[in-house]
């Protein structure tokens, strides 16, 4: 049998998360918008809510909550405004390949504190000549007794200048394609690791995205993660639990521009009727409902099969396509409803579509989704 229904928990962690977003997020996004300040005492006040690192197992001090439930609260925080969510959640793609690959002893050193105490980690894949093509990055880690000496540079990581430590992908074997890259742990404050400018980008302002150099930079054998050759099937393991998240972030934002879209077209009058009376309008509204309420089912199912220990390679990615899509076109037809008050920052929907934008493009693009989605059927 299948079933919809959450759980009371579920249900609880829902309001949670809608409540703080509401009295927390939303009254704060357009100030963090226009100055793009790191939204620190908004942070601080979801970890001390645990709305943060929430997926951190029990046995290393986390709440050890399931994919699904961190969906359910990516949602809430999504609809009050993916910038700030973002620099909420960015924590969970750094963390899943140690949650995936690390040793007992790794764990306990690299995932423990953040249970305790707030703090900020990143993941360090992408390069200026390497997006889509992670085999194409150019970083290089080098054995050198019992260390690995890193070079190389990343670019558009999100959290970047407030991380500790970075999860990062570099080539250990330059001729070995994918199977020669190896992951590593490192922290931000060791001799060669600099961090770059805070990048101004068209959306999710209050982000922090930068680029960082490693120069001759030192990491003990014991930041390894997993076997020399792993890296690349770790980085890619964790796209398979955060997908799901972006997905679902992407589902907030599109239901906040529909409710925008919803409310103006029940207030505002043209030709002596409201909005929403005329059927270019309402069709409008009714599509946007139907994505929203089938990229959540999408999300829902990816999560789920996540939580069943299932692979959800192929769901992951149809929920990210999807939802992805259907946020940046929801948003360009809320702006559209609102017309001319739409194209002003007055009003709320430009700010949803400048952000909705990225959900197309990081952990991702909805090309490479559509990518996966056909290898992944013609894989068998």
């Amino acid at each position: 049998m299948i079933g919809f229904e959450l759980s009371e928990d579920q249900k609880q962690l829902r309001h949670l998360a809608h409540e703080f977003a509401k009295d927390e997020i939303r009254k704060k996004a357009a100030h963090y918008d226009e100055t793009g300040d790191w939204p620190s005492d908004v942070l601080g006040k979801a970890f001390e809510l645990g709305l943060v690192n929430a997926h951190i197992p029990t046995e290393y001090g986390g709440l050890g909550l399931g994919a699904l439930d961190g969906a359910i609260i990516e949602e809430e925080l999504g609809w009050g405004c993916t910038g700030i969510a973002t620099a909420i959640t960015a924590n969970s793609l750094a963390q899943i390949p140690v949650i995936v690959a690390g040793s007992d002893e790794q764990k306990r050193k690299w995932l423990a504190p953040f249970a305790s105490e707030h703090h900020i980690c990143a993941y360090a894949v992408t390069e200026p000549s390497a997006g889509s093509d992670v085999a194409a990055i150019q970083t290089i880690a080098v054995k050198k007794g019992d260390k690995y000496v890193l070079n190389g540079q990343k670019m558009w990581i999100t959290g970047a200048g407030h991380a500790s430590w970075y999860f990062v992908l570099a080539k250990t074997d330059k001729d070995a394609g994918h199977k020669g890259m190896s992951a590593f742990i490192v922290p931000k404050n060791i001799p060669g690791v600099t961090i770059g400018k805070k990048e101004r980008n068209m959306g999710q302002c209050a982000s922090d995205t930068r680029g960082i150099t490693f120069e001759d930079v030192e990491i003990p054998v014991e930041n390894l993660l997993g076997k020399e050759g792993d890296g690349f099937v770790i980085a890619m393991k964790a796209f398979d639990h955060t997908r799901p998240l972006v997905a679902a972030a992407a589902v907030g934002l599109a239901r906040a521009a529909m409710e925008h879209a919803i409310s103006y077209a029940k207030e505002r009058k043209t030709f002596g009727k409201p909005l929403w009376h005329h059927e270019g309008i309402s069709f409008m509204i009714a599509d946007m409902a139907s994505d929203v309420e089938a990229s959540r089912l999408l999300v829902w199912k990816s999560a789920s099969l996540l939580d069943q220990k299932k692979k959800n390679t192929l769901v992951a990615a149809y929920a990210k396509r999807f939802a992805a899509d259907s946020a940046m076109r929801i948003a360009t037809d809320a702006v559209q409803v609102f017309g001319g008050n739409g194209f002003n920052r007055e009003y709320p929907v430009e700010k949803l579509m400048r952000d909705a934008k990225i959900f197309q493009i990081y952990e991702g693009t909805s090309q490479i989704q559509r990518v996966i989605i056909a290898r992944e059927l013609f894989a068998g």
